[in-house]
């Protein structure tokens, strides 16, 4: 175990200091994850005019949370993950002691450290230019925020991964993820609170994996009520179900993969 530790840190160190060679280009990925800001402002033109339970002052903190969010949660690893196949690049990697799955961990950590400070300046920049929205979440609410994150953050990797398995048999895996996203960008709160949904509706989305990667963790930073012990335990359950999905095409994937691409 302590072997696997000082492995996965000197990897995470080499990957922050990569990252940090590409500090403009950091400014230019956290303006692409810049929706949740856009939305910002149509629903709390929308909630000027319109009828909704949430007023514009709300609408403004769960979107700028939804921000920070998917500033900490973004992943790409199925792009570097089908590159490598098609490659033949994988081969080394599986060379080494250590799953290669590691190398993207690090890599996408490494770049959340480098990518923080940005984000703060860019919250800091916001709370100027939008004083009334500012508020400070409860110590509580901050650590199970902390916690929330970080377990859709694994569970967005591990979905991502699985899906980049199948580079194994295709070279076109990122097809999946594209197919996904569409779901994903309606479902999981990014475009709009699931709390304004109808409930019917609400629930039946509330049994996919997309709101506990978006809408759980914002819901918590602004206060908003939320089911902490369904929100967790959904989490974890879809994490285990794709981590297990994912070692079992990893197994069948290696039979497949020759060395050279699919």
């Amino acid at each position: 175990m302590k072997k696997t530790i000082r492995k996965f840190s000197t990897l995470l160190s080499v990957n922050y200091a990569y990252m940090l060679e590409y500090r403009s280009e950091l400014i230019l990925w956290i303006l692409a994850g810049s929706l949740p800001i856009i939305m910002l402002g149509i629903w709390v033109q929308a909630a000027e005019s319109g009828k909704f339970a949430f007023k514009s002052i709300d609408f403004a903190r769960y979107f700028l949370a939804v921000f920070l969010v998917r500033q900490l949660t973004v992943v790409w690893v199925i792009y570097e993950f089908e590159k490598q196949v098609l490659e033949g690049k994988l081969s080394l990697k599986l060379l080494q002691p250590l799953d290669p799955v590691w190398h993207h961990v690090a890599n996408h950590v490494g770049e959340r450290i480098a990518r923080i400070p940005f984000v703060f300046l860019l919250l800091i920049f916001f709370f100027v230019l939008y004083p009334q929205a500012f508020w400070l979440p409860s110590i509580a609410n901050l650590f199970l925020f902390i916690l929330a994150t970080t377990m859709a953050f694994a569970l967005r990797f591990i979905i991502q991964y699985t899906f980049a398995m199948f580079a194994f048999w295709t070279e076109r895996a990122a097809a999946l993820e594209n197919s996904w996203l569409l779901f994903f960008i309606f479902l999981s709160g990014l475009i709009a609170p699931l709390d304004i949904f109808p409930e019917n509706v609400r629930n039946i989305v509330m049994l996919t994996p997309f709101p506990y990667i978006i809408n759980f963790p914002a819901s918590i930073l602004v206060g908003l009520p939320v089911d902490l012990t369904r929100g967790f335990l959904s989490t974890l359950g879809w994490f285990l179900m794709f981590l297990g999905i994912n070692r079992f095409l990893w197994r069948k994937g290696l039979k497949q993969y020759s060395g050279m691409g699919a």
